[in-house]
């Protein structure tokens, strides 16, 4: 029997927080993260394969999906308020331990959540989830002119950031069979993206996406004291966030796993049986 996927809002941080869940409640909890330009959308196949096993949750970051931030909340759009806005999230849930899912925008996110309160995380599965210099590709020299001069027109030279080919491109770079990926995955992506003001929210991102590079060293501090079971899973044609990246995790956990898939940034669209197959394993392997 497939497990029953529900989607659900909650309000947390003053933010309604538009999630999906699936599974037993008395089951291991994980917690997917998503990344830019997506939601949790991004995850509905592999809710229905994990939730036989776990209690899976995949919430829409505030900017994404169908989250909803009111007016009057004054929402400053920085991923430590994200990470703050979904740490109440999983408070509110009552979920006190769980392994976390990180991909993209996810990684920084679920990292910040690490760093908070660490003794709630039983795993990582880093899916092009970057936590190390080595991993930002070419892909960052433009955005890294952003971060070192913030004027108007070095931000407007990223608004090709937020256009559909750049939405369509991130899911087919690296894919052997780009045919075979479902069209409605980046078009859902850019309807959202095109709501109004939601560019500039996505720009701000871009711009703050320096702190996390900041807390870079402050993550390997949190890998190297607690040590926690970490599969890094990465589509190697990922331009983006390149394979040096998660190599790179092994440097300060000796024993994470490290697998490519033949795939891209979102390999989990077309590489779903394997991704799926090694984070079971994976996850089974460490007693969760």
């Amino acid at each position: 029997m497939i497990p029953e996927t529900y989607t659900r809002t909650i309000e947390a941080d003053g933010v309604h927080v538009f999630y999906r869940e699936a599974g037993r409640t008395n089951t291991p909890v994980v917690l997917l993260l998503h990344g830019f330009p997506s939601s949790s959308f991004q995850y509905r196949n592999l809710i229905t394969i994990l939730a036989g096993r776990y209690r899976v949750v995949a919430p829409d970051l505030p900017g994404f999906g169908f989250t909803k931030v009111p007016e009057s909340r004054k929402y400053r759009y920085t991923f430590d308020n994200i990470a703050k806005t979904i740490e109440a999230f999983v408070d509110v849930l009552g979920l006190e331990k769980y392994a976390i899912y990180i991909f993209d925008y996810g990684a920084p996110t679920g990292l910040r959540l690490a760093l908070s309160r660490p003794s709630a995380i039983t795993a990582i599965i880093s899916q092009n989830g970057n936590a190390f210099e080595a991993g930002l590709g070419k892909f960052w020299e433009g955005i890294r002119k952003y971060w070192k001069e913030p004027t108007p027109a070095n931000r407007q030279s990223l608004v090709w950031l937020t256009e559909f080919n750049t939405t369509k491109s991130q899911y087919e770079a690296g894919e052997t069979h780009p045919e075979t990926l479902p069209p409605e995955t980046y078009h859902l992506d850019q309807a959202l993206m095109d709501r109004p003001g939601n560019a500039d929210i996505q720009l701000d991102l871009c711009l703050d996406y320096q702190a996390n590079v900041a807390l870079y060293p402050s993550f390997h501090d949190y890998f190297r004291k607690y040590q926690p079971p970490l599969l890094a899973i990465w589509g190697k044609n990922d331009s983006i966030f390149i394979p040096d990246g998660a190599e790179a995790f092994k440097t300060v956990l000796p024993k994470a796993k490290v697998h490519f898939v033949n795939g891209g940034h979102f390999a989990l669209e077309n590489h779903l049986d394997e991704i799926a197959s090694e984070m079971i394993g994976f996850l089974e392997t460490n007693g969760i």
